[in-house]
């Protein structure tokens, strides 16, 4: 769903393709006709861009499985050493 620039007014679609290198989405029904009258696909900037509906497949569910893991670990601190427990292990 675009939510800013030209096409936001326009109907939801999905992703279909993803240039990283160039920080661009290309949406389904987002398309220009070029002057020789083939029709290619809008880039569009993600911050422009509402994802609503992920397609999850087991190894996509995996891997956000995994980061949520890598998160609650970072909430509770990389335990930090302290002049206590430092004197305590000598």
């Amino acid at each position: 769903m675009v939510v800013r620039g030209h096409h936001k007014s326009q109907q939801v679609g999905k992703v279909v393709q993803v240039y990283r290198k160039k920080y661009v989405i290309y949406i389904e029904r987002i398309q220009r006709e070029k002057a020789n009258g083939a029709s290619v696909y809008v880039g569009i900037h993600p911050s422009k861009v509402v994802i609503v509906k992920l397609k999850l497949d087991k190894d996509r569910k995996k891997i956000l499985a995994r980061r949520a893991r890598g998160r609650q670990l970072k909430d509770k601190g990389k335990g930090k050493h302290t002049e206590e427990s430092v004197a305590m292990e000598t």
